[in-house]
């Protein structure tokens, strides 16, 4: 996944898969995970919110801001791909 020039490198499809499955099986009731880039650890990693409006709170992709953003929204029950604008 992410396996363009427009993204700092891919992410593994099983990896995104198991942290999908994290996110269902957890106790607190998230309906989303975002994929996250971290500038320092120059890698990927899951966060899980559980309405749209808790998404706001982190930066997206190419906004200016702390060492990480968003990359991707997606539900976590559809697996679809959630698009917000800045």
């Amino acid at each position: 996944m992410f396996d363009s020039k427009e993204y700092p490198k891919s992410l593994s499809e099983d990896l995104f898969e198991t942290w999908l499955e994290a996110g269902r099986e957890s106790k607190m009731s998230y309906e989303y995970m975002l994929v996250v880039w971290d500038d320092l650890e120059a890698d990927y990693h899951p966060e899980y919110v559980e309405n749209r409006s808790q998404i706001a709170k982190y930066p997206l992709w190419g906004e200016a801001g702390g060492h990480s953003s968003t990359i991707a929204v997606y539900d976590l029950f559809s697996e679809a791909r959630i698009y917000i604008t800045n």
